[in-house]
């Protein structure tokens, strides 16, 4: 590997739910710096086009739940670092917060264990979009004095005497990349006893264009949704504070059911990357 002079610097930075104008001004800076931008699936295209400087390369590093073809982690590490010893200001943009449900813990062991400098810009996460684009103040007062963020995926994430608790106390519950599984999620609730004063929202696609936000009684549940599919990404908000939403939305949901955020197309390891990349010089030669 040859020589540089100086090496990089990698700036790990939040893109926000969706809505390009949630974009933080710190990561808008960087973003009109950066030699290389390794952006996720969940970050809109307006953000890449809009705000990044036309010399910098530009490369998707897509992740799709359970779905789909998917970038490996160990791929993005790699990338980060290449560029960075390469001395180039590199960008890892994130959808929503980097911090919530991320793998930026491998991230940044990566670039320690390569002595690489970095910066960590937060950004709005997904709950909190939603829940203000929604019109659902998730810690209302005399509705809710806390608010907890989970994920269920598989049986084992959550065991039984959790359940029981997230079922009796008023805390709001936000459910990230749950959607696929809201049948359990909702079964486990009723099981121990969650209130019918409590309700259930789903937000498809939050803070964009093609927001859907859909309500029900978690005891109607299996009457109106079960076995329902959602569109990607969806955030589930459950508690008292769901309620809110029908006084206060003050954005109608999207008349259509188009996808906001491209799904994952290929899997991108570094030989693909490195293919893509010839084919951008080829075809701007």
């Amino acid at each position: 590997m040859p020589n540089y002079p100086t090496t990089g610097k990698v700036i790990i930075a939040g893109a926000g739910p969706g809505d390009p104008e949630l974009l933080t001004l710190k990561a808008l800076r960087y973003l009109q710096q950066a030699d290389v931008v390794l952006a996720d699936r969940l970050v809109s295209e307006q953000v890449l086009s809009q705000y990044v400087k036309s010399e910098a390369e530009i490369i998707a590093v897509g992740k799709q739940c359970r779905r789909g073809a998917s970038t490996p982690q160990e791929t993005i590490n790699e990338l980060m670092v290449e560029y960075a010893l390469k001395g180039k200001l590199v960008v890892r943009l994130k959808g929503g917060d980097v911090s919530i449900f991320s793998n930026v813990l491998d991230e940044l062991q990566a670039l320690k264990d390569a002595d690489i400098a970095y910066e960590i810009i937060p950004g709005v996460t997904a709950a909190l979009g939603a829940a203000a684009y929604a019109g659902i103040p998730l810690t209302a007062r005399q509705y809710s004095t806390a608010v907890r963020f989970l994920t269920f995926y598989r049986n084992e994430v959550i065991n039984d005497q959790y359940w029981k608790d997230l079922a009796a106390t008023d805390d709001t519950l936000v459910f990230y990349m749950s959607s696929e599984t809201l049948d359990g999620v909702v079964a486990n609730l009723l099981k121990h006893g969650i209130s019918d004063e409590k309700l259930l929202a789903v937000v498809e696609q939050a803070t964009t264009p093609q927001q859907q936000v859909d309500v029900t009684n978690l005891y109607s549940y299996a009457e109106n949704w079960k076995g329902k599919t959602f569109l990607s990404p969806a955030l589930v908000i459950i508690g008292k504070v769901v309620a809110l939403h029908q006084q206060f939305a003050w954005i109608a949901n999207s008349p259509t059911r188009e996808t906001y955020f491209k799904p994952v197309a290929k899997l991108f390891t570094a030989s693909t990357v490195a293919t893509e990349k010839a084919n951008q010089n080829a075809s701007r030669a």
